[in-house]
C-alpha cells in the first residue's frame, strides 16, 4: 500500500517537459505521459518496469512545498493546471505485473498513475501464426525468437476520472519524434492501472 509519504522524489526526478515532449496544446495527461517516456528513454533500454504517481502540480506546491522544491518545480507557475509524475519504489522483479498492481492503493492526493514497461510485440500479420495451446512462458519464448518481433517501451497513464493516455516507443526508432500516443493503444495495461483506484 502506498501513501503520500511514499511520494518521495526519485534520485534523479524526471526532467521538466521540453518542447520535444509534445505540443503545448496537449492535455496535461498527454504531457505527463510523454515526460515519463522521455525520462525512461534517458535511462536507456533493458530496464525494469517503473511506476509513477501523478499529482496535481499546484496542489503539490501548496501542500508539499519542500517536495515540490526537491522536484525542481517552477514556483512562478503555481496556478498552471498540470500533473507532476513522482517515481515510486521499484516494481518487484519476479512478481507478475498484474498481481503487483492488485496490491496498490493510492492516497487521495494522487490523481492518477503511470507505468513504463518494456515488451516484445509482433505485427498483426505475425500474430496469425502463433501456435495454439502455448503456456505464457512458451508464448514468450516463441515471440522472443520470432524474426519480426519489435522491442517497445510502453508508457501508460490513467487518471481517477477515467482519462487514459499511452506512449509507445520502438527500440529501432528510439527518438522522441517517433513516439506514438493515444488513449487506446494499450487497453489491458490501462485497465489494470485504472483498477488501482477502485
Amino acid at each position: 500500500m502506498l501513501s503520500m509519504s511514499n511520494l518521495s522524489p526519485s534520485p534523479t526526478p524526471p526532467d521538466k517537459p521540453t518542447p520535444s515532449a509534445g505540443p503545448m496544446a496537449a492535455s496535461p495527461l498527454t504531457r505527463a505521459c510523454l515526460e515519463i517516456d522521455e525520462y525512461a528513454a534517458g535511462l536507456g533500454w533493458d530496464k525494469p518496469a517503473r511506476l509513477f504517481a501523478l499529482v496535481d502540480t499546484a496542489r503539490l506546491k501548496k501542500q508539499e512545498p519542500r517536495l515540490a522544491s526537491q522536484l525542481g518545480l517552477d514556483q512562478d507557475d503555481a496556478g498552471k493546471s498540470s500533473l507532476t509524475p513522482i517515481e515510486q519504489d521499484e516494481v518487484p522483479t519476479g512478481t507478475p505485473l498484474d498481481k503487483f498492481l492488485g496490491t496498490i492503493a493510492w492516497p487521495d492526493a494522487v490523481v492518477g498513475c503511470a507505468l513504463t514497461v518494456e515488451r516484445l510485440m509482433l505485427p498483426p500479420s505475425a500474430e496469425a501464426s502463433v501456435p495454439e495451446g502455448l503456456s505464457d512462458k512458451q508464448l514468450a519464448k516463441w515471440v522472443a525468437g520470432h524474426p519480426e518481433r519489435q522491442e517497445v517501451r510502453l508508457t501508460v497513464a490513467v487518471l481517477r476520472d477515467g482519462s487514459r493516455e499511452s506512449a509507445v516507443r520502438l527500440r529501432e526508432k528510439d527518438s522522441s519524434t517517433e513516439v506514438l500516443t493515444g488513449g487506446g493503444l494499450v487497453p489491458g495495461l490501462a485497465e489494470a492501472l485504472a483498477a488501482t483506484f477502485s
